[in-house]
Formats: C-alpha cells, structure tokens, sequence
C-alpha cells in the first residue's frame, strides 16, 4: 500500500506539486533563515568567551553582573517581541525586521566601545530591543503554503541549532583574534548585512492574515493549551541553556582547557551532536511518531544536564555531557517553532508566534541572572539544580501534549 501510495502521488504532478516548495518559497525560507541565522549568531556568539572575558573588566568578577550581561538581552526581547508581532501584523512584515536590524547594529556598537561591565549590560539591553523574531517567523508562514510550511519552519529552527552550535566554535576562534569588543563589533556589521539580504532575496507577501484585535482573538493566542505547553518548553530549555553558560567555561578552564581552545571543545561536541540528533529530527515530524520524539528529547536533556552536574573535575565526562546535552538542545531548538506553527490560530499567527519569542528570552534572561546569582552565592552546583528542577518540570507537561497535527 505505502509504494501505491508513493505511486500514485509521482504519478500525478499536481499532487506532487503541492508537496514541494516552489523556487520562490525556497528563496523566501533560505533568505529568512540567512537573515534570522545571522540576528542569532550575534546573541549567541559572546555565550562562550564573555563570562570568562567579564573577569577583565571592572566590576566583571562579580558573577551576578555576569549573569546580567549574558541575559540582558532577554529581557528587552521578552518585553518588546509581541509589540513587534504586533506592529508586524499591523504595518507590515520587513519594515519592522529592519528596524529591529538597525537597533540591534547600535547595541552590538555599544557592547564593543563598553568600558565596564555595566555598559555591557547596556549594550547588550539594546541588543535584546531589536525584538525581530516574532515578525521573521510571521513573515515565514506568509511566504508559504500550508502544505510546506512545517519544513520552512523547520528549517528556521535548525539554523537555529546551527547558529548556536558555530557560535560555540566561532566565539572562541574570533576572541582570539579580535577579542571580545571586536566580536561585538562583527556581530553589528552582520546585522546590517541582513538588512541588504532581506531586500534582495525575500519578497513582499501577496497578502497577510485578516487584522483582528478582539479580545477573544488575544485570548485564543495566549491562553491556547498546546501553546502553553510549547511556551513553558522553550522558556525552560533556553533558561537551562543560560544557566550553564555562566558555569560551564570555567569548567573547562579549570579541567585544563584555556580559553582560545574551548573551541576544540565545542566543535566535536557539535559536531557529535547533530549526528546524534538527525535520526530523531527525520522521525519527528512522521505522523504518531511527533509527541514521542519530543518527549524523549527533554528525558534526554535531563540526563545531560544531570551528567554535568557530576562531572566535576573530569573533562572527559564533561565533554560527553556536553554531547548528550546539545544533542536533546538541537532536536528541540529544530522542532519547537515547527510546533508552534502548526498550533498556532491563523489569525494571530503573528501575535501567537510573538508570544512564543517572549518566552523563549524571558527564559534566557531568567536563566543567565538565576545562574549568575545562584553561581555567586551558592555555587555550581545550585546552578545545576536550578537547570535539572526546570527540565523535570517539562516532562509532565511535554507528555501531556496533544499529537502535533500533520
């Protein structure tokens, strides 16, 4: 039955044809992925060098500040992504990516001429203003059709993980180079880059969902069970994420690894962990097959999180918990905004999908200034516990969801 099905299909081109992307929905998905890969590539990119770099500046050895300068930028995307949903749904799509692009390029600019821990944290603050998420992954589902529109998503997410896991070989390299102010610096002009990319590859929709403001409307997106869900998923795996980061360079550094070489760190470990993940990522969008792939990925997460907290002074069991954790980390970066796409209300797809983005920094500013003061006060392994209370949180939650629509 499954070949006559297959046959039937490759018989009839006009079935085939909606199953595929055409070329101008690969271009519109290559170019927001390009332009979303580069924003995140200048948040994600200090994760590795600038609690280590803090050290060097005044005030920089006080790891509470160091957790405000990894997830200031959280807070400001927490609080302004549903107003730039919002206004993307009401003024259009790429007028606001831009402005968030050139807000984003005068923070990066900030954070580079920063004297002081404390410009930083503004810097970074600004960063965090250039709130576009929301409005690049509406943009996303304007430019596509329903029937492919779980694979663009798709394919944002996994530049996502992508993003995340260069940044981790790049940051390191780069710091080595042109230090931390220079990769601030680069991660401004990268911004403006994305600007040029989306006026040349991504074009203007055809049209955009109906603009309704009802209350009724506002409740269905953020009140939606299966969003909540999601929404308490990417809030606990980006605050985990954020957590580690103020403990794990100095964990490397103190099992012998220096900093210029944390990259000879990262780059197996990712490498490692995307081969792991891709068996799991084919299967996870199979119908039946979805909610189980997703809640192995948080068990799997846990096992990571729980590896690190025991690691302790042995760098070889800090490596493979670093593999076990970015492997369940890049299934569920790749997976979630797919997710969430499919859930989401048509009608506020663009003020859904900001909440979602709210989350996700709240959740990153929550987890670095958690880990920062949890850190400082109470040591790593309170940071550990704080990560392991939040993932096991989501388990319940993750197994309780309902079958992702195919």
């Amino acid at each position: 039955m499954p070949q006559d099905r297959a046959s039937a299909v490759g018989a009839n081109p006009a079935v085939a044809s909606k199953t595929r992307m055409t070329s101008a929905e690969r271009r519109a998905t290559a170019g927001l992925a390009g332009i979303f890969g580069l924003r995140m590539l200048g948040m994600f990119i200090v994760l590795p060098v600038l609690a280590l770099y803090a050290e060097t500046l005044p005030g920089g050895r006080d790891h509470r500040l160091v957790g405000l300068a990894l997830g200031a930028y959280g807070l400001t995307q927490a609080v302004l992504q549903i107003p730039f949903g919002w206004a993307s749904d009401r003024w259009g799509r790429k007028p606001v990516i831009v402005a968030g692009l050139v807000v984003f390029a005068a923070g990066s600019m900030i954070a580079a001429w920063a004297p002081t821990i404390l410009w930083t944290i503004v810097g970074r603050t600004v960063q965090g203003a250039g709130a576009i998420s929301a409005a690049v992954i509406a943009l996303v589902a304007d430019l596509t059709r329903d029937a492919v529109r779980t694979r663009a998503m798709a394919v944002i997410g996994m530049t996502i993980g992508t993003t995340f896991g260069l940044s981790l070989v790049l940051g390191p390299a780069l710091t080595a180079v042109v230090g931390v102010p220079g990769v601030f610096a680069l991660t401004g002009a990268l911004a403006i880059g994305a600007i040029a990319l989306l006026a040349k590859t991504v074009p203007e929709p055809a049209s955009q969902p109906p603009r309704r403001d009802s209350a009724a409307q506002w409740r269905r997106a953020l009140a939606d069970r299966e969003l909540l869900r999601l929404n308490y998923g990417i809030f606990a795996l980006h605050a985990a994420l954020m957590a580690l980061f103020v403990q794990v360079p100095f964990m490397l550094r103190d099992n012998g690894v220096p900093a210029p070489r944390h990259w000879l760190v990262y780059l197996p470990v990712l490498v490692a962990s995307v081969v792991l993940m891709y068996p799991a990522l084919v299967q996870a969008d199979r119908a039946g097959r979805g909610r189980t792939v997703f809640v192995g990925a948080v068990a799997v997460l846990l096992v990571g999180q729980a590896l690190l907290a025991v690691a302790g002074a042995s760098l070889a069991l800090t490596v493979a918990a670093l593999v076990v954790f970015f492997t369940a980390f890049n299934l569920l970066e790749a997976t979630l905004p797919s997710l969430v796409s499919k859930f989401a209300p048509p009608a506020v797809k663009g003020t859904a999908v900001g909440v979602y983005s709210s989350v996700q920094f709240l959740g990153t500013f929550v987890g670095a200034a958690a880990g920062g003061w949890l850190s400082q006060w109470h040591g790593a392994s309170a940071v550990f516990g704080f990560c392991l209370v939040l993932t096991a949180l989501w388990l319940p939650i993750g197994a309780t969801m309902s079958a992702p629509p195919t």
